[in-house]
């Protein structure tokens, strides 16, 4: 072969491999092309959820900050205003000693009578907020929880047991305001 007959061949070789590739080269292109439209796709899809994820999450974070707000003002208040039902319960009772007082001529069994009545709401006032009185039967078990031994005496019962209760104990929701004043058994 000639050597331009060499030239023409290596032209229509290059010429043909260029065609082949462009083809090869443009779906690769093409390929690329949707690959990147794709992750394009998949990115603004994982954006727009987190973008919902994270205004999820400051809504749920607003909400447990409103509720524990709630929780403490409503503490607060309870604390503030637990004692107003106390109280209220208390005014008759402060009620019928400020009448007692103005009787002037009252007679002794008027005021037995006024101070059995007053002792009453008195009791009913402490009963209506939960106090209830410690007053342990003679011969009962001493219990140091809620019984204040103010002295051993000798007796006939068993050791450790309640022999008189020199003063009422109470409780309010079984947390002990004040134990009994108690004598207790000694040992025999």
């Amino acid at each position: 072969m000639t050597e331009p007959q060499q030239s023409n061949l290596e032209t229509a070789s290059t010429a043909n491999a260029e065609t082949e590739s462009q083809p090869n080269g443009a779906a690769a292109q093409n390929e690329t092309a949707t690959a990147r439209q794709t992750l394009e796709q998949q990115l603004a899809e994982l954006q727009a959820k987190h973008a919902e994820m994270a205004d999820a999450y400051l809504r749920a974070k607003a909400e447990a900050e409103n509720t524990r707000r709630r929780a403490e003002e409503e503490m607060a208040k309870a604390r503030k205003f637990a004692i107003e039902s106390f109280a209220e319960s208390l005014l008759p009772v402060k009620d019928s000693l400020e009448a007692a007082l103005a009787v002037e001529n009252a007679t002794i069994e008027q005021l037995r009578e006024g101070v059995h009545a007053t002792l009453r709401q008195l009791s009913q006032a402490l009963e209506r907020n939960k106090v209830q009185e410690i007053n342990p039967g003679a011969g009962s078990r001493f219990d140091p929880h809620q019984h204040q031994a103010i002295s051993m005496v000798p007796s006939d019962q068993e050791p450790n047991t309640i022999v008189a209760v020199l003063q009422k104990g109470y409780v309010i929701a079984e947390r002990v305001l004040r134990p009994a004043l108690v004598t207790v058994a000694g040992p025999k």
